[in-house]
């Protein structure tokens, strides 16, 4: 192995390092802990070092939603497909693994959705994981639209009910115990008339 190639490979083994434990300490104690400071002594590597990888706090997060956004991914699209070919199954299935998703990781959710990162959204030069991240809403929506439905809008819409719901049961705004009734009448909601 040469020289360049090991240096790569350190760098890269770093930057994992340092998005692993970023995450993990905004997930037991809150963003608001994850310092430069805190993170360079976690890590056990000087600040320069973490800013030789990151620029910013903001930077950190950023890569942390992009990974955040490649897991749910994986867990819509699961959810999506064990659901079948039944549209307001797969939708409901989606609805569920996508706020489950928020509930079990939110400071991970925070990363990818709540908090302000410098990230495109919404545009092709958006990072591969947020577009797959979205395209498994899209997917999900996609069977339910009616004719003349756009259906990117109706996923943004879809998308923007589950967000609400899942901001406003964190903050304690809405119970949580009449959560599943609140995603059954937006799931209802979305598949009135589709068959």
């Amino acid at each position: 192995m040469s020289i360049q190639t090991r240096r790569e490979r350190e760098r890269a083994e770093r930057e994992r390092l340092i998005v692993t434990v970023a995450r993990e300490l905004a997930e037991a104690e809150g963003w608001d802990a994850v310092t430069t400071r805190r993170l360079a002594a976690e890590i056990e590597y000087s600040q320069p070092v973490l800013y030789s990888h990151f620029k910013d706090k903001g930077a950190i997060m950023a890569a942390v939603a992009v990974q955040g956004c490649a897991e749910l991914a994986v867990e819509l699209r699961t959810a999506r497909t064990a659901a079948g070919d039944d549209a307001g199954s797969a939708l409901a299935a989606v609805g569920e693994a996508y706020t489950s998703f928020a509930q079990r990781r939110p400071a991970l959710y925070d990363a990818m959705f709540t908090h302000l990162v410098d990230l495109p959204f919404a545009t092709p030069q958006a990072p591969p994981e947020l577009q797959e991240a979205f395209g498994e809403l899209y997917g999900a929506v996609l069977p339910i639209a009616a004719d003349g439905d756009d259906p990117g809008l109706l996923t943004e819409t879809f998308w923007a009910g589950l967000h609400g719901l899942v901001t406003l049961m964190r903050s304690g705004r809405l119970p949580a115990g009449a959560h599943d009734r609140r995603l059954a009448l937006l799931i209802g909601h979305f598949t009135a008339g589709t068959s």
